[in-house]
């Protein structure tokens, strides 16, 4: 595959174009949890919210019932929980002997609200849906393990926006994990520079002609042609986007493939999904967590930048569990998808989390 090949299918899948998953993993199952009036943060409420998620592997008990052997593996931005079957993820964590093997684990991959099979503004509310926020989704994935009946987790861990909420789920439910990996996540209020460019596009939507305040019947494309190129700027690196368009017409015709990524998308559902970052701000809470924690981050992330490292520190030293990986990287904000990047750092340190290697 050449270069310019292997950046547009990095791009596509970044975009959310997903490839066709291969065949099921071992006890890959599909459910849904329904609720009935969910109240949420925001004080908006949902009469009936449906929760989809995918389960791999086969759940362990102890003699008292209980699952000893569950992980729980968060999606980023743009995402579903199926993005943990990519190749490029999957290929590397599920297989035997791999780090999350699965007749050793019981994997756990929730749709977040607004994504997915879940309940999300596309399904026809558009811009009347209920307004929520990362601590609902933390909510609504505990209730969804407690429905699967799972108390404890060995792992949780997470991509972006996933990975953010990671740091959520250790300081508010402290006891309720061994292990908590957030990969791409720092653990501060979004702001300065990744604030900024969610910004640009929750305003092309709402300015969109076609929004018409979020009461259409078909979907306003005119904020893609923002939308698609930004996201996919922040989220690469200059050698990727080089790669992708080593020349004028052939950046040009990858300009216009981005925007038609997302002339494809929903609009409500993309700016829901940006603006339920508002309420994430963990760093008054940090002291909370008592799981082993390992957050990853990477050199070349302009979402997550080495600039803002300190800071990043700062926070992770008061929490003695803690440790941070900075890695190289090698594709911008999009390593994260990159399990082959990571695992080199992971690995070794869940081995060293008591009870790993036992469920």
């Amino acid at each position: 595959m050449t270069c310019f090949r292997a950046a547009l299918l990095a791009m596509c899948l970044l975009l959310g174009l997903r490839a066709a998953q291969a065949a099921d993993w071992p006890g890959q199952t599909d459910g849904d949890v329904t609720l009935d009036n969910v109240a949420l943060a925001s004080g908006d409420k949902f009469p009936t919210l449906k929760l989809h998620y995918t389960t791999l592997g086969t759940p362990h008990r102890d003699a008292q019932g209980r699952v000893t052997n569950a992980v729980l593996l968060l999606h980023g931005t743009s995402g579903t929980g199926k993005d943990f079957l990519n190749p490029d993820l999957a290929d590397h964590l599920f297989k035997p002997g791999q780090l999350l093997d699965l007749s050793r684990f019981y994997v756990v991959l929730p749709d977040g609200i607004g994504a997915g099979g879940s309940s999300k503004p596309a399904d026809g509310l558009h811009g009347k849906f209920p307004r929520y926020g990362y601590n609902d989704q933390i909510d609504t994935q505990h209730i969804t393990l407690q429905r699967l009946g799972i108390e404890h987790l060995k792992l949780v861990a997470g991509l972006s926006m996933g990975g953010m909420q990671t740091w959520l789920w250790a300081e508010r439910f402290p006891d309720a994990m061994d292990a908590a990996v957030p990969i791409g996540a720092m653990p501060m209020q979004i702001s300065g520079r990744n604030l900024m460019w969610r910004q640009i596009i929750v305003h092309a939507i709402e300015d969109d002609p076609g929004w018409n305040g979020g009461d259409y019947t078909t979907t306003p494309t005119a904020w893609a042609k923002i939308a698609g190129p930004l996201f996919a700027y922040m989220s690469s690196n200059a050698e990727k986007m080089q790669q992708a368009g080593p020349d004028r017409a052939r950046t040009l015709a990858f300009y216009e493939m981005l925007v038609g990524g997302y002339e494809r998308r929903d609009a409500a559902t993309v700016l829901y999904a940006l603006r339920s970052s508002a309420d994430y701000d963990p760093q008054p809470q940090l002291r909370q967590i008592r799981a082993r924690l390992l957050a990853v981050n990477f050199e070349d992330d302009l979402l997550n930048p080495v600039e803002l490292v300190p800071q990043m520190k700062q926070a992770i030293g008061s929490i003695p569990s803690a440790r941070l990986a900075e890695l190289h990287g090698g594709y911008g904000h999009q390593s994260i998808t990159h399990a082959e990047l990571w695992l080199p750092a992971v690995t070794p340190f869940l081995e060293r989390v008591p009870g790993w290697k036992t469920q």
